[in-house]
């Protein structure tokens, strides 16, 4: 698995409300639960924010990260912002932003953190140095978690679809992600981080691959 690999994403393709899309959703909160994501990413906000600083999500999805951080204490709800291509989720606080639309067509928010869960796989090479182009320059940090490209992680992802008896949009969707995560400095060097940025990569066992950059 040397190359990234696109292949479609069956979520991409189905409405908010269509049933198997509601379970995938409902599977992708036990599947991050299994992985650490979202632990990992309040860990890494709440050693290395500063007070004050606001937060922007990529891909945000449901909400469930963001409004994980907000309780959290790690910032409020008026310094929340979010991107994605659904609906403002109904629990959505009225006080937080949210932008419906491509997160690609504008530039980022000034924000001082950008959070990213299982999201930037989806974008190629090319389209990851636009976005890395549209970061505020009052960003000073970006923490991701996304999916680590290795061969195991395809054996051990396989097996747990069928132990947990995930749907078929989950199985398919998994395999996808894996083929088009990251290895290394795949990340930073996608997002032509100056040297002005210093960063931390690392694969974790379950399959994640943890990525940090700040300046």
């Amino acid at each position: 698995m040397k190359e990234r690999v696109f292949q479609p994403e069956l979520l991409d393709t189905l409405p908010p409300n269509d049933p198997d899309a509601i379970r995938a959703r409902e599977e992708m909160l036990q599947v991050n639960g299994i992985m650490g994501n979202h632990r990992w990413i309040e860990r890494m906000v709440r050693r290395h924010r500063e007070d004050g600083w606001r937060i922007t999500e990529l891909g945000a999805g449901d909400g469930a990260l963001s409004l994980r951080l907000m309780e959290a204490g790690c910032c409020n709800a008026a310094a929340l912002h979010a991107f994605d291509l659904a609906p403002r989720p109904e629990l959505w606080p009225a006080e937080a932003h949210w932008t419906r639309g491509d997160v690609l067509a504008q530039a980022l928010p000034d924000t001082e953190i950008v959070i990213a869960n299982l999201f930037l796989h989806h974008f190629t090479t090319e389209q990851l140095r636009l976005l890395g182009s549209r970061l505020s320059p009052v960003t000073r940090l970006i923490i991701a978690a996304e999916p680590a490209r290795y061969w195991i992680h395809t054996l051990s992802g396989r097996l747990f679809c069928e132990l947990a008896e995930l749907n078929h949009v989950q199985r398919h969707d998994m395999q996808a992600s894996i083929r088009a995560g990251f290895r290394g400095d795949e990340l930073r060097e996608a997002l032509a981080l100056d040297s002005t940025w210093k960063t931390c990569v690392s694969s974790h066992p379950l399959g994640a691959c943890r990525f940090m950059a700040w300046r």
